[in-house]
C-alpha cells in the first residue's frame, strides 16, 4: 500500500477464490493482486453494517453539539471518534482484500473485532458528553488485539520480506494502541495532541510495514469496499435526516418548514453518491502510491457524509425551534461538510477521469456555489441540494457531448 514498496508475487493458488474451504482451519496466505471475479464476502458486508452502529452514534453525538451552541467541541469531538471507527475499518478491509481465507479461525477473529466495533460504540456518547474514553479504548483494545491476531497468523506462513511485513503490521498495531490509552489516563486538555500524535503514528504504521514489501490488495476488491462503505455512510444519512423528520412532523406539526430540508437533503444525498460512483476508480488504484493518498483521504469523504445527515438533523431541530443557534449556524451544519465532501471527491477521486477545464471546474465550482447557499435562511438546504442535482446534471451534459465529439471525430477519420 506504500509508494515506495515493490507489488508481491501472488501467492501459489492465489487465484483461486478463498471460499471454497478445504478444512476449518487453513494456511492464512496472500491472495493474488490479479484475482479474478474478486468481491466483498458476506462477511465483509456483516462487519462493515455493523460499523453503521458506530457511525450512527458519532453523528447523534455531533447532532446534540451543535444544535446545544458547541460547535467546536463537537466537531473536534467528531473528527476524533470518526478516525478511530474509521481507521479500525481500514485496518480490516485492506488485510482482508491480501489474506481473507474465510476460514473457521478467520471468521471468529473477524466476529471478535465486530464485538470490539459494538464496545466502542457504546462509549461513544460518554466519549462526548463526558470526555471519558475507556469504553472507546477498550472496544479498540479488541479489535486491535484481534488485528494483530491476524497479522501474526500471516506471519507464521510467510516468509522473508512478506513475513517482516507482517510482524511489523503486528508490532505496531499493537504499540499504537499502548499510545491510545493516553486518551483515558491523561488530563482533557492534553488528549486532543494525544489524538494528533497517535493519529500520525498509526498512519505511519503502514508505511514503516510496507518499506519492503508490498501486500497484495486488490485493486478492484478494494474499490468495491470503499464504495460500499459510502453507500452504508449516505444511507445513514438518509435514515437520519427521515426520522429527525419524523420527530418533528409528530411533535411540532411543521411540514411546511421541514419540506424544503427533506428535499434539499435527499437531493445533496442522491448527488453525492452519483457523484461517487460515475467514475471507475478501481483502474486509477494500479498505482500504489495512488492506492496510499487515496485510501487515506477517504477519511474526509466518509466523515463529511456521515455529518452530511448530522447536519441534516441540526436544520431540522431549528427550523423547529429546538435547537439554540441561528439559522445561518445550522445552514453550515449542512453546507459546511457538503462543501467538503465535493472538494474531497473531486481531489481523490473524480478528477483523473476529468476531461478539460470545464469537467474539472465542476465539483470545485458546485463546492463554492453550496458553501454561498449558507446565507439563504430557511432555504438553504433546498438551495445547496437544486445546486448539487444541477451539478449532476452539467456533469453529465459535459460527458455526452464530449463523447459525441470523439463519435464524430472517429466517423471522419479515413480508414488505415
Amino acid at each position: 500500500m506504500t509508494p515506495s514498496s515493490t507489488p508481491a508475487p501472488a501467492a501459489p493458488g492465489a487465484s483461486q477464490p478463498a471460499s471454497h474451504p478445504s478444512g476449518p482451519v487453513r494456511r492464512l496466505t496472500a491472495r493474488g493482486r490479479h484475482e479474478a471475479h474478486r468481491v466483498s464476502s458476506p462477511l465483509e458486508l456483516l462487519f462493515d453494517l455493523c460499523f453503521v452502529v458506530a457511525v450512527s452514534q458519532a453523528g447523534a453525538q455531533l447532532v446534540h453539539a451543535v444544535s446545544a451552541g458547541h460547535a467546536g467541541t463537537g466537531v473536534l469531538n467528531y473528527a476524533m471518534v470518526f478516525f478511530a471507527i474509521w481507521w479500525a475499518w481500514m485496518n480490516f478491509s485492506w488485510f482482508a482484500s491480501a489474506y481473507d481465507n474465510d476460514d473457521v479461525l478467520y471468521r471468529v477473529v473477524t466476529l471478535v473485532q465486530i464485538a470490539g466495533v459494538l464496545v466502542l460504540a457504546a462509549g461513544v456518547s460518554r466519549a462526548f458528553e463526558q470526555h471519558d474514553y475507556m469504553t472507546v479504548w477498550l472496544g479498540y483494545v479488541i479489535m486491535r488485539l484481534a488485528m494483530a491476531t491476524q497479522w501474526l497468523r500471516a506471519a507464521r506462513t510467510a516468509e522473508g520480506a512478506e513475513r517482516r511485513a507482517a510482524l511489523r503490521y503486528a508490532g505496531g498495531v499493537l504499540l499504537c494502541q499502548v499510545g491510545w490509552a493516553g486518551l483515558v489516563v491523561l488530563p482533557q486538555p492534553a488528549r486532543p495532541w494525544v489524538f494528533l500524535v497517535m493519529a500520525i503514528a498509526e498512519m505511519c504504521v503502514p508505511l514503516f510495514a510496507e518499506r519492503d514489501y508490498e501486500t497484495s490488495w486488490h485493486p478492484h476488491h478494494i474499490a468495491e469496499r470503499y464504495g460500499l462503505f459510502t453507500i452504508i455512510v449516505l444511507g445513514e444519512t438518509i435514515a437520519s435526516a427521515t426520522v429527525a423528520v419524523k420527530s418533528a412532523v409528530d411533535e411540532h406539526s411543521a411540514l411546511g418548514e421541514l419540506l424544503p430540508i427533506a428535499a434539499g437533503g435527499l437531493l445533496i444525498v442522491f448527488s453525492a453518491w452519483w457523484i461517487y460512483f460515475v467514475v471507475p476508480i478501481h483502474g486509477h488504484l494500479r498505482s500504489s502510491g495512488r492506492a496510499f493518498l487515496w485510501g487515506y483521504g477517504h477519511y474526509l469523504i466518509f466523515s463529511s457524509a456521515a455529518a452530511i445527515g448530522a447536519g441534516l438533523e441540526v436544520a431540522v431541530e431549528e427550523a423547529v425551534g429546538s435547537a439554540h443557534i441561528s439559522t445561518a449556524a445550522a445552514s453550515a451544519a449542512v453546507t459546511l461538510p457538503t462543501a467538503l465532501y465535493l472538494l474531497t471527491v473531486w481531489a481523490l477521486h473524480a478528477r483523473h477521469f476529468k476531461v478539460g477545464i470545464a469537467q474539472q471546474l465542476v465539483l470545485p465550482v458546485t463546492a463554492l456555489l453550496v458553501l454561498c447557499c449558507t446565507f439563504l435562511g430557511g432555504w438553504s438546504v433546498l438551495a445547496a441540494g437544486l445546486v448539487c442535482a444541477a451539478a449532476v446534471a452539467t456533469g453529465v451534459t459535459l460527458t455526452a457531448r464530449m463523447v459525441r465529439r470523439e463519435r464524430t471525430a472517429s466517423a471522419g477519420t479515413p480508414a488505415g
